[in-house]
Order: structure tokens, then C-alpha cells, then sequence
């Protein structure tokens, strides 16, 4: 069960997705407003490393996201409380799909899903004071063979914007998957369960950290 302690959190994220999904575990959050999006952060590098898996890459963004969130709480001397931030990404035989640049790039993403099974990868981070702790989500799911046709109608409604591996598993792409494997809120962009887990485990480190 989530503690009281932990049901008011800032969210370092602008995803309504990922709003909706705190919201519905009945989690009350804040926000955590950039002047820039998180990803121009200086500190946030979202560049792939050389050699860097799939599960290390989300986990190292998640957790920078974390960090910033953070910083910008002590910049701004704003309320303490936890911040939360996620990072989502797809990836085939370990080659990360990440947000496609334009909807040619995004057509080539889904043409490489056709047909096949890739996985879904969702890190979610928690920081408060010098507490941070991150969990990993690996979902597997696969798609249909997609028609040119098909592929084309789905990028033509935008739906592929700004989404991990260009599309979105809560809208029309929905008709695309066979099969899934893992956390469907996962896939969405915020996993539930570790996201409960964590938010239950950093209400008992603040707990034991008081009682001290």
C-alpha cells in the first residue's frame, strides 16, 4: 500500500500519459515545471552511449531526470517532497529506438517492428535529499506485419510524434500488437507496479531516516 507520506510528489515529466497514469493508482503529484523541457537540461544528455544496453540507457535518463528535478527544487527553494521521473524506450536485437526526428524516421521505426517482437523498456526514479532509487520495466511486445499502407495512414495522424519507437500502444497502434508480454502501463510510459514499489519503499526509508 502506498503511505500517506508518499501521495504528494512532484513529476518531472510533461506527459499528460504518464499524469493519467499517477492519477489512476490515486497518487497526488505536482508538476515540476521546466522553463525548457527536461531534455535540454545541460546536465541530461539523452545521446546513446558507446556500448550502452537498452536497461542501462533508460535507467541513466530516468535517474538524471530524477536529479534535475531535484536541483531545480533547491534552486527555486520550493516545497520538499519526492520527485518522480521516467524514461521509456524501444529496442530491437538491442538497437534503441528512441523518439523519431521527423515522420520519415518514424515510418522507418515502424517498418523495422513489422512483423517482429521487440521489447519495451520503462525506468522510473524517485529522488528526496540524497534518497534515489530506480526500477526497470521490460515489456515484450509484438506487432502484425504492417502494410506501406498502413504504415503511412498511422504517421499521417501524428500519433507517432514524440513517441518511443513511433507509436503509442493506448491509441490507434493498439490494432498493430499480437502480443504483450509485461506491463501494458509499462509500455505507456510509466510502469505501476515499480512505480508503487518505489514510492512504498522510499516512504519507509524516510520513516527510518525520522525515527532516528
Amino acid at each position: 500500500m502506498i503511505t500517506q507520506l508518499d501521495r504528494s510528489i512532484y513529476l518531472a515529466s510533461r506527459s499528460p500519459r504518464r499524469r493519467e497514469l499517477l492519477s489512476q493508482i490515486g497518487v497526488r503529484f505536482q508538476v515540476l515545471m521546466f522553463r525548457d523541457k527536461p531534455e535540454t537540461d545541460p546536465g541530461l544528455d539523452e545521446a546513446v552511449l558507446q556500448g550502452e544496453t537498452p536497461r542501462a540507457y533508460v535507467e541513466r535518463i530516468a535517474r538524471a531526470k530524477a536529479l534535475a528535478g531535484w536541483a531545480r527544487i533547491e534552486q527555486r527553494n520550493l516545497p520538499r517532497a519526492a520527485v518522480l521521473a521516467a524514461d521509456t524506450t524501444v529496442a530491437v536485437d538491442e538497437r534503441i529506438l528512441g523518439k523519431p526526428v521527423d515522420r520519415r524516421d518514424a515510418a522507418a521505426m515502424l517498418a523495422a517492428l513489422s512483423g517482429r517482437r521487440h521489447e519495451v523498456l520503462s525506468a522510473v526514479a524517485l529522488r528526496y535529499e540524497t534518497l534515489l532509487e530506480c526500477a526497470v520495466s521490460v515489456s515484450e511486445v509484438e506487432f502484425k506485419a504492417l502494410t506501406e499502407a498502413e504504415i503511412r495512414q498511422y504517421v499521417a495522424t501524428g500519433e507517432c510524434d514524440d513517441k518511443a519507437g513511433a507509436y503509442a500502444i493506448q491509441g490507434r497502434a493498439a490494432q498493430f500488437v499480437s502480443e504483450l508480454r509485461g506491463s501494458f502501463s509499462g509500455v505507456m510510459g510509466l510502469p505501476l507496479y515499480e512505480t508503487a514499489q518505489l514510492l512504498e519503499r522510499m516512504g519507509a526509508q524516510r520513516e527510518r531516516r525520522a525515527a532516528r
